[in-house]
């Protein structure tokens, strides 16, 4: 079992929890100044996540062939680390059309350590355990352990779970010590330096893992076909700006008209992407259905797909393509 101690010495070490220069007189500083110092540093970030690109790289290809395979993303964090990590899980159903299950954050404390600091839940390691197996997390999952200092016991205990059971684990921390680095295939280290507010981690390093967090949902999503060109056709148009965003979307995708577009969308059953595979093909809704399952929910494939069974010629090669629909992690149809 990994060592689970803490101390004074142990924390010298750390960059997360290092003073920072250039903000010792802060303190002393009217309101624009000490914006400016804040400014400053947050300019470092994306800087810092600009350098571990090939790790967040690799992690992605990982991900997408856990959904490739019917398997799941889940991150696990406490404190700030958790909260981001449900917060990027629960953007992805209405962003991308996917169900709730398929990408999942766990947080030390639970649903309550939403809305509140429960900062002794972190030092728990079972419970991180049995979070895990209580979403049945399995060999064909990825488990991103989230902390900003690489040392909560609830996240390496997950994290050793998961390794435990063959799964791809991944570590997004800020120290260059973190114990989660021992537990993780992919180790993201964000070298982000000592926060302006010594040891406030919701700041820099926060803005760091968020922008990771985005990059890893957002790069898989648009590899598993929820993309078309830059557009996300997969949205769940669930109240009225998406259905607004959802026509408009048709529209985009294909040069029709107003009327062409909310028509293909009604007719569609109200899914973007089947109505944007009407209107380019001019099929009606089975029929773009059925070249959205063959092509993996890819638009371009399903294109492809249409142009080769109409010369005669054979499915075309696609990139990742599996025998099922991508649109969903068990392979079912969206």
């Amino acid at each position: 079992m990994i060592d689970l101690s803490i101390t004074q010495d142990m924390l010298e070490s750390f960059a997360t929890e290092g003073r920072n220069p250039s903000s010792m007189d802060i303190d002393s500083k009217g309101s624009l100044e000490i914006l400016k110092i804040i400014n400053e540093e947050d300019k470092k970030v994306p800087l810092a996540v600009e350098q571990v690109l090939e790790p967040i790289a690799a992690l992605i290809d990982d991900i997408v062939a856990a959904f490739r395979a019917g398997g799941r993303l889940v991150y696990i964090g406490a404190g700030t680390s958790g909260r981001l990590g449900v917060l990027d899980a629960s953007e992805c159903p209405p962003t991308f059309g996917v169900p709730p299950t398929m990408v999942q954050g766990l947080i030390a404390g639970g649903p309550r350590a939403l809305m509140s600091s429960i900062e002794g839940a972190e030092d728990d390691y079972e419970t991180g355990i049995r979070e895990l197996d209580g979403i049945g997390f399995g060999p064909k999952d990825v488990l991103v352990g989230i902390t900003a200092s690489g040392q909560a016991p609830y996240v390496l205990g997950a994290m050793a779970r998961a390794k435990e059971l063959g799964a791809v684990v991944a570590a997004i921390s800020c120290n260059r010590g973190s114990k989660t680095f021992h537990l993780a295939r992919h180790a993201i280290w964000l070298d982000v330096g000592p926060e302006v507010v010594t040891g406030s981690t919701r700041m820099k390093a926060g803005t760091a893992q968020k922008l990771v967090l985005n990059m890893l949902t957002t790069a898989s999503m648009i590899r598993f076909g929820k993309v078309y060109h830059n557009l996300m056709v997969d949205l769940a148009p669930v109240n009225k700006k998406l259905v607004e965003r959802a026509k408009r979307l048709v529209r985009q995708a294909t040069g029709c008209t107003r009327e062409a577009a909310e028509a293909a969308f009604e007719a569609s059953g109200k899914r973007p992407k089947t109505a944007i595979i009407m209107v380019l093909l001019k099929v009606d809704k089975a029929e773009a259905e059925r070249l959205e399952a063959g092509a993996g929910g890819r638009i371009a494939d399903a294109v492809s797909l249409r142009a080769a069974e109409l010369s005669g010629g054979t499915e075309p090669a696609r990139p990742g393509a599996s025998g099922a629909a991508e649109g969903r992690p068990d392979g079912r149809e969206g």
